[in-house]
């Protein structure tokens, strides 16, 4: 079955409601993951400089081309701006050096990954960044660089070409309003972590009026922090074994995962689950053969704990408390 697509403003371009996404998949497979996950049907891959597989993430896509599977313009292309490149004058360095990485002329979509500037390294000492980066002995130096002098550089990647679409990542209600006030070109898609432990009625509701779209990241919640060791997923239960999840499965004839998957895209969010095995990538995919009931979104919807596991407040040093 044939995967919905979101429409993008003001570009109007498609994308995948269903994609796939690339944060932790390991250097040494990506390329096969990547490829692998296009012959299963995957036209929208998310990545990020900073994790780490974006030459290996662009080698799959570029093999899957030249064997024919897809031309450029059927994959949609997601990267972000890293916290240590919200200086204007990095800004496009990052975004080009990037490209080149993946080996392409452009991204589809380009997002400011944290509301949270840090001081800017050379890219030359350590690439990949991360949190790290501009850490001294682990203390996080932040930098002065206001939302509105990124954004505007953001824009100009557009005006040059190297991108389609801008948006953002992690970003509340307030950031996304003062946002639009000063923006050019609006943002056309919003990232955030989304789950039956943190629902965010009102920012979705805020976003739809806004004409943005949606996409979650960690769609099955604790599950992905839980081997990065956070005490946080460590203390709380799966999503998976959750009684209203099982039990909806079941009667549905799905996974957990589908299930979880589905009350998302029923929300009108873009998922980007992610998976090294051929048959979850084919089922995690398989979301448009069945509807749960209204009854079935409101009881997962009442799981909702306010629990966010990626949450700089709760582990750099010194707390970084932007979802406050």
């Amino acid at each position: 079955m044939a995967v919905p697509t979101i429409t993008l403003k003001p570009t109007g371009q498609q994308v995948p409601q269903v994609g796939f996404g690339l944060w932790k998949v390991p250097n040494d497979s990506t390329a096969d993951v990547v490829y692998t996950a296009i012959q299963n049907g995957y036209r929208h891959f998310d990545g990020a400089c900073d994790y780490g597989n974006e030459k290996e993430a662009g080698e799959g896509i570029r093999r899957a081309i030249k064997d024919g599977l897809v031309k450029r313009e059927d994959i949609f292309v997601t990267s972000k701006l890293w916290a240590t490149f919200h200086a204007p004058e990095h800004v496009e360095v990052a975004a080009k050096r990037q490209l080149a990485d993946w080996g392409l002329e452009y991204f589809d979509l380009y997002l400011i990954h944290f509301p949270l500037p840090l001081q800017y390294v050379d890219p030359a000492e350590r690439y990949p960044p991360g949190w790290s980066i501009a850490a001294d002995k682990w203390e996080t130096k932040t930098a002065n660089v206001p939302l509105a002098t990124t954004w505007k550089a953001v824009e100009s990647l557009v005006d040059a070409g190297l991108v389609k679409n801008i948006g953002v990542c992690n970003f509340q209600g307030g950031l996304l309003l003062d946002l639009i006030r000063s923006a050019r070109i609006p943002p056309a898609v919003l990232q955030i972590e989304h789950h039956p432990y943190l629902v965010q009625p009102q920012l979705l509701d805020l976003a739809k009026d806004l004409g943005i779209a949606v996409t979650a990241y960690s769609s099955f919640g604790p599950l992905s922090y839980r081997d990065i060791q956070s005490p946080k997923a460590l203390g709380t239960s799966l999503l998976f074994d959750n009684d209203v999840i099982t039990s909806t499965a079941k009667k549905h004839a799905k996974t957990p995962a589908q299930v979880l998957l589905k009350w998302a895209v029923q929300r009108g969010v873009i998922v980007i689950p992610k998976t090294a095995d051929k048959q979850r990538q084919l089922e995690n995919k398989d979301l448009f053969s069945f509807e749960l009931s209204s009854e079935e979104q409101s009881a997962i919807d009442a799981l909702d704990k306010g629990l966010r596991f990626n949450d700089p407040g709760d582990y750099l040093n010194p707390p970084q408390r932007i979802f406050a």
